[in-house]
């Protein structure tokens, strides 16, 4: 009879640790691993208790001063405390830069319930033509009406540079690619402190969507909102 109770007793306990190692294991898969800080970093070397200590320092996005659509000079702070989607293209792009404001029109509609704290950013690279006037008809020829897009406009080899370097996505002249200019059809993802999280080759140079690329931005940017700044929809 002992016997008998101590066997019940110790199923009853291993049943505990199971559900125990289940909750534990479910939890776990349920948090994201955080995502990667993106760009070249530095390396900064210091004194802490005595001990040697290497920081890793990543960039973030400089201070930008651009004109929108309206013709209203903006900078970072016009956008602060949101996450960006930032894209570069030019209006008169007769490739791929449709096909990418499509898939920013898709992802805008599929995160709207977070639009509130989510910025998307249209850097034009051809500002000699994309004035804000044609910005704003370019808006309104592809159906474009979220508060939280907008389109910037300013100096050129700037913008090539802040596309490059920081944005780490490639934009500049190329007499030889279709409309004078080349440039990725990938997006960054960037947090509220300015760091690059992600670069996404959303649409392919042939045309061609990469839906897995998608995919993994939208999942990364729901991520970002969800685990790191607990923003529920």
């Amino acid at each position: 009879m002992i016997n008998k109770e101590k066997q019940k007793a110790n199923s009853l306990y291993l049943l505990i640790i199971l559900f125990g190692f289940l909750f534990v294991f479910s939890a776990c898969e349920q948090k994201p691993k955080k995502l990667p800080y993106i760009g070249n970093f530095d390396l900064e070397y210091k004194q802490v208790g005595g001990k040697s200590v290497v920081d890793t320092i990543y960039p973030v996005i400089p201070e930008i001063h651009y004109f929108n659509e309206d013709s209203i000079l903006v900078s970072n702070k016009d956008y602060k405390d949101k996450v960006w989607i930032a894209e570069f293209f030019f209006a008169t792009c007769p490739t791929i830069c449709p096909i990418m404001n499509s898939q920013l029109k898709n992802l805008n509609k599929e995160t709207s319930k977070f639009s509130k704290h989510i910025q998307f950013l249209s850097f034009t690279i051809n500002p000699t033509n994309d004035g804000p006037s044609v910005l704003k008809k370019y808006r309104i020829t592809h159906g474009i009406t979220s508060k939280n897009w907008t389109f910037l406009t300013g100096d050129e080899a700037a913008t090539h540079r802040l596309g490059i370097e920081n944005f780490q996505i490639f934009a500049g002249r190329n007499d030889e690619a279709a409309g004078g200019y080349a440039h990725s059809g990938a997006f960054s993802l960037v947090d509220k402190k300015g760091y690059v999280r992600g670069v996404y080759a959303v649409t392919n140079m042939d045309g061609s969507v990469n839906k897995n690329e998608y995919k993994r931005l939208k999942k990364d940017l729901i991520n970002l909102l969800t685990y790191e700044y607990n923003i529920t929809p």
